[in-house]
């Protein structure tokens, strides 16, 4: 497979080292960009797109940021035609993709951060890819983590605001759960070992059972106890769902904004 990758940063070089490590050979992979940031050993990287005289690609992933959309709509793409055309710019609908190359399908795909050690989310939509082209793009994408295709392309901007959105999210609730177990009386460093390792540990745990974690936590939380004691804080008034949810929804927001914003 000749992949030509339009900006590898830090999502799409992940991506590209775990493909890599999974035996994607480096001189089938092309690597736009401008800067000439490092790439792994045997990778070719250009600063502009290549001439689509120079040879076909099998897969063009575009991973630039979406406010960089509009370097695209020029046609430097144009006579490009690859099999599949994949997409994680968050917010940028299949529509206005399917205008920038002749790809036999468009994908869209919101990848997130653990990625980078094969144990991120990868969500996958298309209207046009058949069954062997989804196929092909899951097991492609397997070594990522997990892989989901979704029903609707409405749904997109709520999955990004989980997964794609999420690993920020749970980053930003470890560093509060250290700094809160600081407040207490522990010292910084080791407030911060304690809630990594209790996130690491529970959100493994979490993943194996054959129950849901909101079971779980009832589980762990004795009547009178002290677990149940703080669970009680959380609970009340459903604080800690109408906060997320409210996050959620303010990342969603964005994103449909920026699909408008593709539209122009």
């Amino acid at each position: 497979m000749r992949l030509l990758m339009v900006g590898a940063g830090n999502m799409g070089g992940a991506m590209l080292r775990r493909w890599l490590a999974a035996g994607l050979s480096p001189a089938d992979v092309t690597v736009v960009s401008p800067s000439g940031r490092a790439m792994p050993d045997g990778v070719r990287v250009v600063p502009a797109i290549p001439d689509a005289g120079e040879g076909a690609f099998d897969v063009i992933l575009l991973g630039l940021k979406p406010q960089q959309l509009g370097l695209l709509r020029d046609g430097p793409l144009a006579d490009h035609a690859p099999r599949v055309l994949v997409s994680i710019l968050a917010g940028v609908e299949e529509a206005t993709l399917a205008t920038l190359c002749k790809a036999g399908a468009v994908v869209r795909a919101m990848p997130n951060l653990p990625v980078a050690i094969g144990q991120g989310v990868v969500a996958l939509f298309s209207t046009a890819a058949d069954d062997a082209t989804r196929a092909e793009l899951t097991e492609w994408m397997r070594p990522l983590g997990l892989v989901e295709w979704i029903a609707g392309e409405a749904q997109f901007d709520d999955v990004t605001a989980l997964a794609g959105c999420g690993p920020g999210f749970v980053f930003r609730f470890a560093d509060a759960l250290a700094q809160a177990g600081a407040a207490l009386g522990l010292s910084q460093d080791q407030a911060a070992r304690l809630a990594l390792a209790t996130l690491a540990g529970s959100a493994t745990m979490a993943a194996e059972a054959d129950v849901s974690p909101a079971t779980l936590a009832d589980r762990v939380a004795s009547p009178g106890g002290s677990t149940r004691e703080g669970l009680n804080v959380l609970d009340r008034d459903d604080r800690l769902v109408t906060l997320l949810t409210e996050t959620l929804a303010a990342s969603a927001a964005r994103n449909r904004a920026m699909a408008a914003a593709a539209r122009d």
